[in-house]
């Protein structure tokens, strides 16, 4: 098996997050979900595992993080700024939060960040690196 990233996420609807993930891009892989938890994928060696709560506390006991707080932020790596603005869009028609944070447009790069439905965050980005400063 190559080199990949598991990120599990413990949501607390996970049809709905689901159907959040759907309609930001991630594909749901069925060989690999249940009614306790979704396997959406982003890419070959990307994948984020929408696990239920109850299912949550078979991995661990620690409290979960009181809602409004963050600890981390994913980033996804976009193709456009347009990809960047339709995957803020989508988060916020499907029971997310666009634009949690300012956007920053630097020319070169373009950050949008959003919130699921659980609030965990992620950041949209596209970026040129031939136009970055230096380059």
């Amino acid at each position: 098996m190559p080199k990949s990233i598991f990120i599990s996420l413990p949501v607390a609807d996970v049809s709905r997050s689901t159907t959040f993930y759907e309609a930001l891009g991630f594909i749901r892989n069925p060989q690999m979900s249940d009614e306790n938890g979704s396997c959406m994928v982003w890419s070959e060696a990307i994948m984020v595992m929408l696990v239920s709560h109850a299912k949550w506390r078979t991995f661990t006991s620690r409290p979960f993080p009181p809602a409004g707080s963050s600890d981390h932020m994913h980033s996804l790596v976009l193709d456009s700024r347009e990809a960047v603005d339709a995957m803020n869009e989508a988060a916020a028609a499907h029971g997310g939060q666009a634009d949690v944070n300012p956007m920053e447009d630097h020319g070169f790069m373009v950050t949008r960040d959003l919130a699921d439905p659980d609030g965990h965050l992620w950041a949209a980005l596209w970026m040129d690196p031939a136009a970055m400063p230096g380059a």
